[in-house]
């Protein structure tokens, strides 16, 4: 890489270490937030959920306005209204304001995130420069989230409103290096194209009722489930037909048409949704059952953070001799096993019994995520890769938006009183979420290896370390 390319390079992981650590330390804070602000399980899921789905539901239109308006243009603009809502949330006296906040500052990581990976997959030709980028892009946000439990670990010691106030010291720092290092480019030419505000606002809303039906479910009455789950579906359905009708869609469904595309969003969304609901459910754990404080809570979870180190320098080697699609499969496989090892969890568990969980899980992760990200921006035209970053975050968004309110309403609906065994029958009855979510996504991965092995030749010798050859239509 040139000097330049290496400082694109550093400037946009330093945004997207800033999302992970922005992330990590929150979910480390619950437990504080909660008993000083008074919030009930449910409210507290929302603190999380309402940051997922502002990032869920509006990163197909970042995505698409990366495209439109200049990727640099949407970076830095939205950067910085990152930084000032994350400022705000610290200022927080009720939930409510903590959890507008949060879902302000998800909207602007819905636009900044696009941008800067399609800053880096235009930026880097297809191969394995830009795998090699990508690997490390990825590495850099699971290091953030690792960095991110001890750090808020000891922020929540002193006072858990700094968890918002530390993104505000990272964004301004990343700001400046951000307007001298991206390069500025060409004023896309938006001659006859629209930004499809009603898809948009369908597919957002849509998101939101699904995820709000499955948190109502474990208090709420089954008409109001069915509900809310039902308008969610119906405006799913029509998004799907304000896209088939919109002269500039949103998301163009021929996009759709590829097959490993596709694949690796819905494992993305089904990983997110089993890592998210396994942390939330580790947290309270060693937190409101065990009485771990917040940093030995960080020092137990940080093990995670292996993937940190292995992304970067592990991932590469094994993409480039096994390809994509089984690496993806091992992580996907082991991510199952790690929530399983976790199943007969007990009120005494000693760490070196949780462990291997933790440690298997922070494997599975860094064979994962990278991967999945190469794999769902590749074949992909450069005008549209703002809207494939937007896809693939969009998944993973919504993943872990319902895994977040999976968890909590079994584990809700589970505990029946706060004694400890109580406590204990909710939390195990819940992590039967991530084991299924995990399940599901081994099941998808193995059709991505089906495909490699019907290959006629491997990936490598056909310019890429990608999934299988599955031919997709030309983009019309």
């Amino acid at each position: 890489m040139t000097g330049r390319d290496l400082g694109v390079l550093l400037v946009l992981c330093g945004a997207i270490f800033l999302e992970g650590i922005d992330v990590a330390m929150l979910n480390v804070a619950l437990p504080s937030i909660r008993a000083d602000l008074g919030l009930s399980t449910g409210s507290l899921q929302w603190v999380m959920s309402a940051y997922v789905l502002g990032y869920g539901g509006f990163m197909l239109l970042g995505g698409r306005a990366a495209d439109l308006f200049g990727r640099r243009r949407m970076f830095t603009f939205w950067l910085l209204v990152f930084l000032l809502f994350s400022g705000l949330g610290g200022f927080a006296t009720d939930g409510w304001m903590l959890i507008v906040a949060r879902f302000v500052t998800g909207v602007a990581a819905a636009f900044m995130t696009p941008a800067g990976l399609s800053i880096i997959t235009a930026g880097f030709e297809e191969g394995p420069r830009r795998n090699k980028a990508l690997l490390f892009y990825s590495g850099t946000a699971a290091g953030g989230f690792s960095i991110g439990l001890v750090a808020g670990g000891l922020l929540t010691s002193v006072g858990w409103r700094w968890v918002f106030f530390v993104p505000v010291l990272l964004a301004a720092l990343i700001l400046p290096a951000a307007l001298a290092f991206v390069p500025k480019s060409a004023r896309p030419d938006r001659t006859g194209q629209s930004f499809d505000v009603l898809g948009g606002v369908t597919v957002t809303a849509a998101i939101v009722l699904l995820v709000l039906g499955v948190e109502r479910a474990s208090h709420s009455g089954a008409g109001a489930t069915i509900g809310t789950l039902a308008a969610g579906l119906a405006l799913l359905a029509a998004f799907v037909a304000v896209e088939r009708r919109a002269a500039e869609p949103l998301v163009r469904l021929g996009i759709f048409r590829n097959g490993p595309l596709v694949r690796a969003n819905l494992a993305g969304l089904l990983f997110a949704a089993g890592f998210f609901g396994f942390q939330f459910l580790v947290v309270l754990y060693l937190q409101e059952l065990r009485g771990w404080s917040t940093l030995e809570t960080s020092f137990a979870m940080l093990v995670i953070g292996i993937d940190a180190v292995l992304s970067p320098l592990l991932t590469p080697k094994l993409v480039d001799r096994f390809g994509n699609a089984k690496v993806i499969f091992g992580g996907l496989l082991l991510a199952a096993v790690a929530y399983a090892l976790f199943l007969p969890v007990g009120a005494d568990w000693t760490y070196p019994a949780m462990f291997p969980s933790l440690i298997v899980l922070g494997l599975a992760f860094s064979l994962a995520y990278g991967p999945l990200t190469i794999v769902a921006t590749e074949g992909v035209k450069e005008e549209e890769q703002g809207l494939a970053g937007g896809l693939l975050y969009t998944f993973f968004q919504f993943g872990a938006a319902l895994g977040l309110s999976a968890v909590t309403a079994v584990n809700v609906a589970a505990t029946d009183g706060t004694s400890a065994t109580s406590m204990l029958d909710g939390y195990r009855s819940a992590l039967w979420v991530p084991v299924g979510t995990a399940l599901v996504a081994v099941l998808i991965g193995a059709l991505g290896l089906r495909r490699v092995q019907g290959s006629p030749a491997p990936a490598e010798a056909r310019g890429g370390a990608g999934e299988g050859r599955e031919e997709v239509p030309a983009p019309r």
